[in-house]
């Protein structure tokens, strides 16, 4: 069993368990015996990885806002967590440069409301707030961000990101750090591929559309670079950075956590698109010129994660090539239904903890 065994028979709060994160997340912690209640808005997208792994049926499924105080107190009153893990936000930059009022009420407010949640719920030992890499004031330089970067944000998206870690600290200082039994600390991760996901100006969901049905799909900002890795990869720091603050590991409590590829998975768009071409046949692309080089989206972003390696012994586990074949995979297997999406998310998930134990990482030691 990984992560020492810690979550078994814990009762572990996932708000935002719903989206494509949040529902990987919550089918790895059934693997490790946790008793799971979820806490989200409403499904985000149809199709739904949640809804097709059929992860309600083991869980406490419950409906909510964090943008309302009330329900998201009641959520942790009622449940009476042990750890936490808020993963709840407007996650589509597009849909937050659209919509500026909702990201920062989501984003932001929201994070306010679940962390003064926090504060009034004894029974919590261990949180882990997940924001953003592009939480960064973004200058698009050569150098890997480091979490005592500056903080910012052209866009809505990045300033609410921005806000939610500025947010944590204030209460964090002036609060959270006096709570005896309680340990938190806020993980930033990158761009993030796997199954299951279906949200809107993605790329690979926009290929995954356009290529199950023998349509070209159009691609924006093909060298753009992003710090792409497989959504099991972030989810491994997480739980592991829970892990070790419900041991009460010295030098975590109130740090951000920077949880993303090597240097060499920082690739353009166009490299992605190549690898999953592999994967699949007779597909096609087209590059959108009227969004090419869009500057409302930096272009060049990466992060360094030498904090989490030193502090946590937390590294990636996959290569590139890696990260793209799981995730095709993935989506073939439910184009093509040669077994169950839930047989093949818990299957992907085992492969996935038989490549860390192979490679050594720290979270697979006993």
């Amino acid at each position: 069993m990984y992560f020492k065994n810690k979550f078994k028979n814990k009762k572990v709060a996932v708000i935002g368990h719903t989206g494509f994160k949040g529902s990987w997340l919550t089918a790895w912690l059934n693997q490790l015996g946790a008793e799971v209640a979820g806490f989200s808005k409403d499904i985000p997208t149809t199709p739904s990885h949640f809804e097709l792994a059929h992860l309600d049926q083991n869980i406490l499924d419950v409906r909510g806002n964090i943008v309302n105080y009330n329900e998201i107190l009641k959520f942790l009153t009622d449940f009476k967590p042990d750890i936490l893990f808020h993963m709840g936000a407007n996650a589509i930059v597009s849909d937050c440069l659209e919509h500026p009022q909702d990201a920062f009420l989501t984003n932001s407010f929201g994070t306010v409301n679940v962390l003064e949640a926090i504060r009034h719920t004894p029974s919590l030992k261990s949180v882990v707030i997940v924001t953003s890499d592009k939480c960064y004031e973004n200058i698009e330089w050569e150098f890997g961000y480091r979490e005592n970067d500056r903080l910012g944000g052209k866009d809505p998206y990045s300033a609410s990101k921005a806000c939610a870690e500025i947010i944590f600290s204030s209460y964090f200082r002036t609060y959270l750090q006096f709570m005896p039994h309680l340990s938190i600390a806020t993980a930033r991760a990158g761009n993030v591929i796997g199954g299951g996901d279906w949200a809107a100006n993605r790329i690979i969901p926009d290929c995954i559309r356009s290529w199950t049905k023998s349509e070209s799909v159009q691609i924006r900002n093909p060298e753009a670079t992003r710090p792409w890795q497989h959504v099991l990869e972030p989810l491994s720091g997480y739980l592991l950075l829970a892990s070790e603050l419900l041991e009460g590991v010295e030098g975590l409590n109130g740090e951000s956590f920077n949880i993303g590829p090597k240097a060499e998975v920082n690739k353009a768009v166009s490299a992605l698109i190549e690898e999953m071409q592999h994967h699949w046949k007779n597909v096609k692309v087209d590059i959108d010129k009227s969004h090419h080089l869009n500057k409302k989206e930096a272009s060049l972003l990466k992060l360094c994660c030498d904090k989490a390696l030193n502090r946590l012994g937390w590294m990636p586990t996959l290569t590139f090539n890696e990260t793209v074949e799981m995730t095709a995979l993935w989506y073939r297997n439910w184009h093509e239904i040669p077994v169950s999406v839930k047989e093949f998310t818990d299957l992907q998930i085992k492969s996935y903890g038989d490549f860390a134990s192979k490679r050594g990482m720290v979270w697979t030691k006993n």
